[in-house]
Order: structure tokens, then sequence, then C-alpha cells
């Protein structure tokens, strides 16, 4: 179980260091355990401050058909950057664009990876 929360802290300090990479305006000081470190801020702002947040909006979400999550993901990464001295976002945009990059990269190599419970068949 604990090697299972490393490699998906990987995982997102990957989609991170990608998205980072790829979005002007998001900017991040420091190496691979920066981006470590910033995984970790973001996992615990999804485990603390998203389901409130998502408790909150859930009239948007429902009039919206969930697409309002775009915009909660985009919070939560801002709150991970208020947090973090080492990840800065230029704005808005840069932070919608790079929430959503990172949900694709992660999800992506997320499915990459084997997952021994998911291979297990009812007997």
């Amino acid at each position: 179980m604990l090697l299972r929360l490393l490699i998906r802290l990987v995982v997102l300090a990957v989609a991170i260091f990608l998205t980072a990479w790829l979005i002007p305006g998001i900017t991040v000081k420091g190496g691979f355990l920066t981006y470590l470190w910033i995984a970790v801020i973001l996992a615990g702002v999804n485990l603390i401050v998203g389901p409130l947040l998502t408790l909150i909006s859930l009239p948007l979400l429902i009039l919206t058909l969930g697409l309002f999550s775009l915009i909660l993901n985009t919070a939560l990464l801002g709150i991970t950057a208020w947090i973090s001295d080492d990840l800065n976002i230029d704005g808005f945009w840069p932070a919608f664009f790079g929430a959503l990059l990172i949900a694709v990269i992660a999800a992506l190599l997320q499915a990459l990876i084997p997952d021994p419970k998911r291979h297990q068949h009812a007997a």
C-alpha cells in the first residue's frame, strides 16, 4: 500500500514536471524533490479541501453536468501554488490548463503502471 502511494506521488510529480515544461506561466523552482514535495501538497489539498469545495459547489456541478470540476481543479492547483513557494502560476488560464494537463497526464501515466489489484479476477 505504501509502495502504491509512493508510485502515485511520483506519477503526480512527473505530471507536474511535464505541465510546468509545457505550459507557459507555470514555473517550479527546484529539482525532483521539489516536484515530489509539490505533488504531496497537491494530493493533500485534494484530500482535504477538494471534498469541501465539491460539496459547496454541488449545485453548480449538477447544473454544468460536472464541467465545473475543471474550475475546482484550477482552484486546488492555485491553493497548492499559494502554499508552496516553489510553484508559481501566472494567472487563471495557466492554472486552468495546468490543472487539466496534470489530470490528463497523471491518468495516462497511472494507466500505464500495472496494478495487481486491477488484474485480479473474482473466483
